[in-house]
């Protein structure tokens, strides 16, 4: 019989796709020369939204600004943790103007942001668990960023190093499931990354190949319903057998931009 998961109100920051659109290239997902249907990426963003509320989250949003096609991306922005923010540092040039954006907002939102010294590029690669923060790095978020989350939210951060192009960022390999657990994509870690994750989550949900390609790592739980691409059928009905309850969102046209529901919503832990 499975477990009867508890879940729990979050409180999530998401940014409207008005000037969503591909017209650079910055990671293997993107082709400027594939058309974005924007009114479907608007529909389908405004049903994540929709689907968080009507399960019991707050949504807020902030205004897009024109020219910053991926400010959409809101879990990019920072990481918000015992209600104190590191600001991020975009490594693409094209995306550092977003920064600003979400700083103003935490700010007026009462919520202190220390900007990182080095790249860092929030819940893309930092993802707290288990009283730690799980980091990666090997293509955005460097270590001396790792050491900056640490310093600022006085919990362990441990480094997991990402190697494969097309899970550029932590949010596209692994997602916690609740305040204990996680599932991943072992392959996209090196091998001491993913030893490391055996030790400290030995009964982690692990995905395959087809799950993590169809962005299911690219999730967010509130610790019972998963809000999961609809594509990532085995690592649904893995997690309904677990006694999760998986909520279909489709974000596919996202994917162009090597995007999905998690890299769409910043939680703002106080």
């Amino acid at each position: 019989m499975a477990v009867r998961r508890q879940s729990r109100p979050r409180r999530f920051l998401m940014c409207e796709p008005r000037h969503f659109d591909v017209s650079y290239a910055i990671n293997p997902w993107m082709h400027p020369d594939e058309e974005v249907d924007v009114r479907r990426a608007h529909r389908q963003w405004e049903s994540l939204v929709a689907s968080f509320r009507a399960h019991g989250h707050v949504v807020e949003t902030l205004p897009p600004a024109p020219g910053l096609p991926d400010m959409v991306f809101a879990a990019n922005a920072a990481l918000v943790l015992g209600g104190r923010a590191l600001g991020s540092v975009f490594h693409a040039p094209q995306r550092r103007g977003e920064a600003d954006h979400y700083e103003l907002w935490l700010k007026d939102a009462g919520v202190p942001v220390r900007r990182a010294r080095s790249v860092c590029e929030g819940e893309g690669d930092l993802v707290p668990v288990a009283g730690r923060v799980l980091a990666g790095t090997g293509f955005r978020t460097t270590p001396e960023a790792h050491r900056e989350a640490e310093e600022l939210f006085g919990v362990p951060v441990v480094a997991l190093r990402l190697v494969n192009p097309f899970f550029y960022h932590l949010d596209t390999a692994l997602f916690a499931l609740d305040d204990e657990n996680v599932a991943y994509y072992p392959d996209a870690f090196a091998p001491e990354s993913r030893a490391v994750l055996e030790r400290l989550f030995p009964h982690a949900v692990i995905a395959t190949l087809g799950d993590a390609l169809a962005f299911g790592l690219n999730s967010v739980s509130d610790g019972r319903h998963v809000f999961v691409a609809p594509g990532a059928v085995a690592l649904g009905e893995e997690l309904a057998r677990l006694g999760y309850v998986p909520v279909p969102v489709d974000l596919s046209e996202f994917r162009k931009a090597g995007g999905g529901i998690k890299c769409c919503t910043l939680e703002v832990r106080s």
